[in-house]
């Protein structure tokens, strides 16, 4: 099978050439930038996975993450429809439809993101859902929630560090859950969705099976580096306080901290895994965890 991916040298694009390369899937790797007219395509499938990524620091102008995450893919998609390619696969994001999650997320929740990032998503959503689909293709748009692997630390970082200098986790008073999703098990939904003809087009949400909660994540790398776990609950009240006066004086520990550490925001994979036709995901979420922050570690 022949497979066109976008944004193949990112993180992502990276393992999933190396995964379907593995299964003698025959990979061309494409760059949308600086692409004039009509995107010529052959293949069996297209995984367009180019984009603006969210920047944190919140430097970026908005109107890039239209250019790039919107526009790019309206135009790959309409070069899509009209070559003879089976299969489109978009990866959006959960942030396309929700900077936060109250209880879990599934895939009808109303739209409402709050960033440029997640606005642009969602607009290149509502552009390919809103074409005619002839019936000898399929699309399919991926919401992942934060994917993590060997060579992407994303925002496990900040606890590794914490936990690697023996610094003890003072949020442990704070009880929450919140979905991630490793590249492995990444890897094995998109390898399915492309072998299998019964898996039909709509939108789905990519995550590990069980929510992990940022306690579970200290015990993880404690565990994982061979470190006491050294977490103590420290009153709401008092880390709240801290937490604002942070807010005032550049002080490590403010309110973003606080929330990025211990919001709630589950995923539910239950669409995917009926469509495969599965009850689990070959990787646990500690296995994939515990993967990831091994390659952390320097020798």
């Amino acid at each position: 099978m022949k497979i066109v991916i976008s944004g193949a040298s990112g993180f992502v694009g990276q393992n999933l050439v190396s995964y379907l390369s593995d299964y003698n899937f025959l990979i061309k790797t494409i760059s949308l930038k600086n692409q004039e007219g009509e995107v010529k395509l052959e293949s069996d499938a297209i995984i367009h996975l180019a984009g603006k990524a969210h920047d944190t620091k919140k430097t970026s102008d908005p109107s890039e993450y239209f250019k790039v995450n919107t526009d790019l893919t309206k135009k790959l998609f309409d070069s899509f429809l009209e070559s003879e390619i089976k299969d489109f696969i978009y990866f959006s994001s959960v942030k396309a439809v929700a900077d936060s999650v109250d209880d879990i997320l599934y895939e009808d929740v109303l739209p409402l993101p709050k960033t440029p990032y997640g606005q642009s998503k969602l607009k290149a959503e509502e552009y390919i859902l809103s074409k005619e689909i002839p019936a000898s293709k399929r699309v399919f748009i991926i919401r992942p929630c934060m994917i993590h692997g060997p060579g992407n630390k994303g925002n496990l970082n900040l606890l590794y560090n914490v936990v690697e200098k023996g610094i003890p986790y003072p949020l442990a008073a704070f009880k929450n859950k919140r979905s991630f999703l490793s590249i492995d098990n990444l890897n094995y939904m998109i390898k399915e969705i492309l072998e299998n003809r019964n898996i039909a087009s709509g939108v789905y949400n990519f995550a590990d099976d069980e929510g992990v909660s940022t306690n579970d994540l200290v015990r993880i790398i404690s565990l994982t580096l061979e470190r006491n776990n050294r977490s103590i609950s420290i009153p709401k009240p008092i880390i709240n306080g801290i937490a604002k006066l942070g807010d005032i004086v550049n002080f490590p520990l403010n309110s973003e901290t606080v929330q990025k550490l211990t919001e709630n925001y589950r995923v539910s994979n239950e669409k995917i895994k009926s469509a495969i036709g599965i009850q689990k995901l070959p990787f646990s979420a500690e296995q994939g965890l515990q993967k990831t922050i091994k390659s952390f570690i320097t020798k």
